[in-house]
């Protein structure tokens, strides 16, 4: 009776569902690219490393079942689905497989080594230089890493791209996450090809400026250009020689970000005031400003154009004009380094230029898939970065909202243009493109990085009409002028902008509040997160808005999110313990600082930390009444949640803690069963595993590692099969 008055239901819903899919059959194509992330986050989200060819396998499967199918549309649907999945997955184990290079297993040196630049970064208090097919003394040539990287300080020669230089330094393995479910930077190595990173000692050597050819050299000359600019820039905005004037020196490192992307000169203090006053996507090369040099270059030229008659009435001058804001574009993507938003943003203008061209109309929506759909097939692992989720979010959400106002518009009809309005109009465009393009990052701007600005709003609305009717023309104008020799002519009024937009950084980021620090939001958040936002925005009918429920419980999932009581990390340096008001005790303030940050952020604490008690010492009253950590110079023992956890650092102590203790996290190695301890984590699983997390739980413990969560894949470094050096215990 039951599955009777079943059938009819779902036979209506099924009809139901197939009428709403078939009026929204235009917009099924934008799914394509969420179809082929898919498959890119199920692989990089994998245990092991699957074989090579299942992939592949899955996609001509996919093909065949779908041509089989051909004639059963739902069928067909969803086997095409499948083959893009199964693309995004064989896309992904294809370009690992391509980019696989060795990598150091462990500290080298100091030792000295040869190579030719590829990259020269300027710091406010140094540098850093990339070196290609490297020559390292005391390894292998089969076990030396395609690329190098190396910090150097002091008085340096000057260099280039394409220089060969010798050196001597140490080397280290690309540094794990510091913590289970942390960045990953071994993974982003291991996909930029560097094998090793370290610090030079002294100058390096310059041994030879060959000449290079071919497209790796038109590479290298391009990044000599990019130096060379960015020297020019600092240099004409820094002020006068001796000049004590530092905002002059920040000015020039500003404004060489906007127009090379080369951001390392801008100082530390300066760039968290630009994140904490939500400007730092004025220098994320972007959409906003390639399509201000496109834009520019098209109008510019267009009217220049018109100006001579007998060549607008008798040639396709708009054409013209579309082509050569194409080929700005193109240039002003590779001066500023091409990263994943330059990209996303020259794919999306190129299409919409080539309408142009074509004489047809540029679609917003597919141009942000396309362009999503070929960065995913070349570079896959660009899915992980906060660059590509934020990037694309901003946009689609963007470009959903406004199609929208653009449908109700069109419905009341359009209203006689108002001139003295203008500019009011102007203000409230760039405020509500604030508001949707912060909301749309936000959720991934608290899983990466744990923090909010409360004020980007008010920031915004000074900052980005500074940038796109000043200091951009003047930028364009500037690179304009540089084969002439000229480009200072430029400069100096793109400074006066400049200088705006870091008044406007600094004044905001000291509001009270500006900044709020929350704890990181769960994997699976963000990712329910994502698929709500993209349900919202990419149908167009009213089920669309069902992708809010996906939203609310994907931002909801930071209310569950609990950081670990205890953390220890990789060297066993540095641990830390949950106080009773829920943030974090470190063992150490001095060791590993980097480390030691991570753990703070990600508990959402700030940098507002406490220490342990020294041995002698009362209970920090943070850590709560009575003995919840109690120390001397062997170790410390910590109470909570009905567990007894010794957290030991000298060998001496285990004896006496694994008879009183349930826990044992150790930086020394433990060499014997220790009786009362259910769980033991020493130097060794430290050594093996990487740093570790437990949560304490009245019916036990969990524990996390950093290679537990990561797996066994290919950009995991494994340490070499001999045991840490240190005296056991027991």
């Amino acid at each position: 009776m039951i599955k009777a008055s079943f059938r009819p239901l779902a036979a209506s819903v099924t009809e139901w569902l197939g009428g709403v899919l078939e009026r929204e059959r235009e917009r099924w194509v934008l799914w394509l690219p969420v179809c082929l992330g898919s498959g890119v986050a199920v692989y990089f989200a994998l245990a092991s490393e699957p074989p090579l060819w299942l992939g592949t396998a899955a996609l001509a499967a996919s093909v065949a079942l779908g041509l089989a199918c051909r004639q059963r549309p739902v069928a067909l649907v969803a086997f095409l689905a499948l083959a893009v999945f199964s693309l995004g997955f064989a896309a992904a184990q294809w370009r690992t497989a391509m980019v696989a290079a060795p990598v150091l297993t462990e500290r080298l040196g100091p030792t000295s080594v040869i190579g030719r630049i590829v990259l020269v970064e300027t710091f406010p208090n140094g540098g850093r230089i990339t070196l290609e097919r490297p020559r390292i003394n005391g390894l292998a040539p089969e076990l030396t890493p395609e690329k190098v990287r190396f910090r150097i300080r002091g008085a340096q020669p000057r260099i280039y791209p394409g220089d060969w230089v010798s050196l001597r330094g140490v080397l280290s393995p690309p540094s794990p996450p510091a913590m289970p479910g942390a960045f990953d930077f071994q993974r982003r190595s291991y996909f930029m090809g560097l094998g090793g990173v370290g610090f030079a000692y002294g100058s390096v050597e310059l041994t030879a400026r060959t000449p290079v050819s071919g497209a790796w050299g038109a590479w290298l000359a391009l990044e000599k250009f990019r130096q060379n600019m960015a020297g020019k820039v600092i240099k004409a905005l820094k002020g006068p020689p001796g000049s004590a004037n530092v905002g002059d020196a920040n000015v020039g490192a500003v404004a060489a970000a906007l127009m090379t992307g080369k951001r390392s000169a801008i100082p530390k203090d300066l760039m968290e005031s630009v994140r904490n006053s939500g400007l730092a996507h004025l220098l994320a090369i972007s959409g906003l400003h390639i399509g201000l040099v496109a834009g520019f270059l098209f109008v510019a030229v267009r009217g220049v154009l018109a100006l001579a008659p007998p060549l607008a009435l008798r040639y396709p001058i708009k054409k013209w004009a579309a082509l050569i804001a194409i080929f700005g574009a193109l240039a002003y993507a590779l001066a500023a380094g091409a990263t994943v938003p330059t990209q996303r943003a020259f794919l999306m203008i190129c299409i919409v230029l080539l309408a142009v061209l074509l004489d047809r109309r540029g679609l917003s929506m597919r141009s942000v898939a396309w362009a999503a759909a070929v960065i995913l097939l070349f570079q896959p692992e660009s899915l992980l970065g906060a660059s590509f989720q934020m990037s694309f979010a901003a946009v689609t959400a963007l470009i959903a909202a406004y199609e929208a106002l653009q449908v109700r518009r069109l419905s009341k009809g359009r209203a006689p243009p108002v001139l003295w309005l203008s500019p009011f109009k102007y203000l409230f465009g760039v405020a509500l493109t604030t508001l949707i393009a912060g909301a749309a990052t936000a959720p991934f701007a608290l899983y990466h990085f744990n923090n909010f600005q409360a004020y980007g709003l008010a920031a915004n609305l000074i900052a980005v009409p500074v940038t796109a009717l000043w200091t951009m023309p003047w930028a364009v104008i500037a690179f304009a002028l540089t084969p002439f020799g000229l480009e200072h002519l430029a400069l100096t009024p793109m400074g006066w902008g400049v200088e705006v937009i870091i008044n406007v950084a600094k004044g905001v980021s000291s509001w009270p509040g500006a900044v709020n620090v929350l704890p990181s939001m769960p994997t699976w958040g963000v990712a329910l997160t994502a698929l709500g936002g993209l349900w919202l925005c990419l149908w167009r009918r009213p089920w669309r808005l069902w992708g809010a429920a996906g939203l609310a419980v994907g931002l909801s999932s930071i209310l569950l999110a609990r950081p670990p009581d205890i953390l220890i990390d990789a060297k066993g340096k540095l641990m830390a313990v949950q106080t009773a008001d829920g943030g974090l005790a470190m063992s150490s303030m001095r060791a590993a600082r980097f480390n030691r940050n991570i753990w703070l952020r990600r508990a959402g604490q700030g940098d507002d930390a406490s220490s342990w008690p020294k041995s002698g010492q009362l209970p920090n009253k943070l850590l709560g009444p009575g003995k919840r950590l109690t120390c001397d110079f062997m170790g410390c023992v910590y109470r909570a949640k009905g567990h007894v956890v010794a957290l030991v650092r000298d060998v001496a102590a285990l004896p006496e803690d694994c008879l009183a203790v349930d826990i044992v996290v150790s930086a020394v190695p433990v060499r014997s069963p220790c009786p009362s301890a259910q769980t033991v984590i020493d130097r060794f699983d430290l050594w093996r595993l990487g740093g570790h997390a437990l949560w304490l739980r009245k019916d036990g413990v969990r524990v996390e590692s950093v290679n537990g969560v990561r797996g066994d894949r290919p950009w995991v470094v494994k340490p070499k099969m001999r045991p840490p050096k240190g005296k056991g215990g027991l």
